[in-house]
């Protein structure tokens, strides 16, 4: 028996990590998680770190770059380049990946010398920002993130969040904007109208099968971290997205993915709750 608990409304994959994506209408997703996905990343030579906005003091200009793949990226194959360009231009990119003016770009952006990589070296970690947000347990500190290993990914191989999460987050919190965007999903689930709160909470340690072929594993909630707060393409800088989720929800909001089954996943796909 499967609960149909509701419909893929939206997909995002982000081909360079912590800069805006793209977002099809399909996308295909492997044993490593949404093909493409955190593909690339600029790695900090001083620090020997990769560079995230979650280090927004540092790299919190990243959000203003879009990138995308020249074409889609297939199995059993290189990587296809990725465009990068400014947040606004969604046609055409300046830079190109594996091209020197990339590199070069960046590390006169950020004054500091960066190389775009599409391997994580060995033990790759970033540095993360905690803001000052009550019920968090590090207020105002830079600490350590480990990444997982051969990825770069922060914790888990696919996000998403539901509508009812974000509509509860508007109800209790009328005057914020909680656009889906600041949440940088890669699965927006529209869920039923009976279907009130933080509902995908309550699938943590089951499967969800989406389409006829992929199957996903819910690993938990997701904490959530100061990108949420950052101006990124239309939105505005807000720390109070951040403290609302907090005061709310223990600061979690949206689900950790793990690939059961690989399969593609379309918007409109039913979304259903193994047993």
């Amino acid at each position: 028996m499967q609960d149909l608990v509701g419909t893929v409304q939206a997909l995002w994959r982000y081909p360079v990590k912590s800069m805006l994506g793209d977002s099809p209408s399909q996308l295909e997703v492997d044993p490593r998680g949404i093909r493409g996905d955190r593909a690339y990343a600029l790695w900090d030579h001083a620090s020997g770190r990769v560079a995230s906005a979650k280090n927004p003091r540092l790299w919190q200009g990243l959000l203003g770059y879009r990138a995308r793949f020249r074409e889609e990226p297939t199995p059993a194959a290189p990587l296809p380049p990725v465009l990068i360009g400014p947040r606004e231009d969604d046609s055409s990119a300046g830079l190109c990946s594996g091209e020197d003016d990339v590199d070069a770009f960046f590390s006169e952006l950020f004054g500091r010398r960066v190389s775009l990589l599409d391997t994580p070296p060995e033990g790759a970690s970033l540095d993360q920002y905690w803001p000052p947000v009550e019920e968090r347990a590090f207020q105002d500190v830079t600490n350590a993130l480990e990444l997982p290993e051969g990825t770069f990914f922060d914790a888990c191989p696919i996000h998403a969040i539901t509508t009812a999460t974000l509509e509860r987050l508007r109800q209790l919190e009328p005057q914020l904007d909680f656009a889906v965007e600041r949440f940088r999903p890669n699965l927006l689930i529209s869920t039923p109208p009976e279907s009130t709160g933080f509902v995908e909470e309550g699938w943590s340690g089951a499967c969800l099968q989406i389409g006829e072929q992929l199957v996903l594993r819910v690993d938990g909630g997701c904490p959530r971290c100061v990108v949420t707060t950052l101006a990124q393409g239309a939105l505005e800088e807000n720390l109070e997205i951040l403290r609302a989720t907090a005061r709310h929800n223990g600061v979690v909001a949206g689900i950790r993915l793990s690939v059961v089954s690989p399969g593609p996943v379309a918007v409109g796909d039913p979304v259903r709750l193994l047993p």
